[in-house]
C-alpha cells in the first residue's frame, strides 16, 4: 500500500529530526571505549617501589572542592545551590594540598576532581593541585568518569567533567581506564549520565613484579536498580583475576556503598537509597579491607557526611582501601579532626607492607 504523500512527507521529516537530534546528542557527549590508555605523567627517573616497603596509601572524595556550607541541588531533594562559590573553591584546594602535604602518603587516590565544567569554572583541578605539590608527587595519572560538552539538565545546562586521579611518589609505568557497568535508563538520557570506571595504574617494583592500584568512584545508591551490583560484580571479578595470577593489588575509592550491618544504625530517612543486604558484602568477605567489617561499628571509621541539614557529622561508611591478602596492614585511620569542612568525605589513609618476592 503507497502512504499519501502528506504522511509520507511527515514521516520523511520526522526521520530526518530524529537523526539530526542523534547527531547532536552523540557530538556533544563521550564515547570511551571499555578500556583504553589513562592520562599519565611520570618522569623516567621516578624510584621504583622496592619489594617488603612500607606504603602509606590514602582515598579521598574531595567533591570537587565544593566545602560543606552547600545543599546542593543533587544532594537532596530540598538541595537549592547550584554551584561553590570562587571564594570556596580556591580556599578547598589549599585545604586539600594542606591536608596531603601533612599527611605525606606515598600514593594518593582521589574522587570527583571537576576539569572543564561550568559548576567549577572550568577548573582543571589536578593540574590546579599538581601545582602545589609536584614536588612531593612527579607522577600523576587521571581518568574521566562523566564528561559533555553540554549537559540539558535545568540545574546543569553547561559542560561537566569529573576525573579519578591518582598521585605518586614512585613510578607508574602505565595507566589504563576500564569502563564499568553503564547505568540503566533510557538510550537518551544514558548520554549524559556518569559513564564510571576504574582507574588501573601499574607501578613496577624493583624485582621485576608491578602493584596493580586501582581507584574507582562506583555508582550512586539505589533502593531498587542494579547498577552498583553490576559493578561490584566486575570489579570483584578483575580483583579474582589478579589474585589468581598472584599480582599484589590495592584497590580504593568511594564505593558508595553501606559495609555490612551500617544499614540499621542510619536515621530511617537516611537508609532509603540503600539496598539491604549490601551489594558490597560479597566483596568485602572475599578480600581485606580498611575498615574491616568489625570496624566500620564504630564511630572513628565513618568517612562521610552528606549534605544534609540534619546531619551534623559523618554517620557512615562508604570510603574503603582493599587490599590483596599478600599486603599486610600496619596502621589505618580515618582524618576527621581538620577536614570537615573540606568535603562531604572524610580522607582514609593507611600503610601496607608489600611482599618480599
Amino acid at each position: 500500500m503507497t502512504l499519501p504523500r502528506p504522511l509520507r512527507l511527515l514521516l520523511l521529516g520526522l526521520l530526518c529530526s530524529a537523526t539530526v537530534l542523534a547527531a547532536l546528542v552523540y557530538s556533544l557527549t563521550w564515547h570511551p571505549a571499555a578500556r583504553e590508555p589513562a592520562q599519565l605523567a611520570c618522569p623516567a627517573g621516578t624510584p621504583l617501589l622496592q619489594p617488603g616497603q612500607a606504603l602509606k596509601v590514602m582515598t579521598w572524595n574531595v567533591q570537587y572542592l565544593a566545602g560543606k556550607r552547600y545543599v546542593f541541588w543533587h544532594d537532596q531533594a530540598g538541595g537549592r545551590d547550584l554551584r561553590p562559590s570562587a571564594t570556596d573553591l580556591a580556599y578547598n584546594l589549599d585545604e586539600v594540598a594542606r591536608v596531603i602535604r601533612d599527611e605525606q602518603p606515598d600514593l594518593v587516590l582521589l574522587q570527583e576532581l571537576h576539569d572543564g565544567a561550568r559548576a567549577s569554572d572550568y577548573q582543571n583541578q589536578l593540574q590546579l593541585l599538581r601545582e602545589r605539590l609536584n614536588d612531593l608527587y612527579p607522577c600523576s595519572a587521571a581518568a574521566f568518569y562523566w564528561q559533555a560538552a553540554f549537559v540539558p539538565h535545568p540545574q546543569i545546562m553547561g559542560s561537566v567533567g569529573m576525573q579519578l586521579a591518582t598521585l605518586s611518589r614512585v613510578r607508574i609505568a602505565r595507566a589504563e581506564r576500564l569502563q564499568l557497568p553503564r547505568l540503566r535508563g533510557n538510550l537518551l538520557s544514558r548520554q549524559f549520565q556518569p559513564q564510571h570506571a576504574l582507574l588501573a595504574s601499574y607501578l613496577p617494583l624493583a624485582n621485576g613484579q608491578e602493584l596493580v592500584l586501582l581507584n574507582t568512584q562506583l555508582a550512586e545508591p539505589s533502593a531498587s536498580g542494579d547498577d552498583a551490583a553490576r559493578q561490584v560484580a566486575m570489579t570483584g571479578s578483575l580483583l579474582d583475576q589478579l589474585e589468581s595470577q598472584r599480582a599484589p593489588w590495592l584497590l580504593g575509592g568511594d564505593l558508595n556503598l553501606l559495609p555490612p550491618g551500617q544499614y540499621q544504625h542510619l536515621a530511617p530517612r537516611q537508609r532509603r537509597h540503600y539496598q539491604q543486604p549490601s551489594e558490597l558484602a560479597p566483596l568485602l568477605a572475599r578480600y581485606p579491607s580498611i575498615p574491616s567489617p568489625s570496624e566500620t561499628t564504630q564511630p572513628a571509621w565513618y568517612t562521610q557526611q552528606p549534605n544534609d541539614p540534619e546531619l551534623h557529622t559523618a554517620d557512615r561508611t562508604v570510603d574503603y582501601l582493599l587490599h590483596s591478602p599478600r599486603l599486610v596492614r600496619l596502621d589505618a585511620r580515618v582524618r576527621d579532626a581538620d577536614t570537615r569542612g573540606i568535603s562531604d568525605h572524610l580522607p582514609l589513609s593507611a600503610r601496607l607492607l608489600l611482599p618480599l618476592d
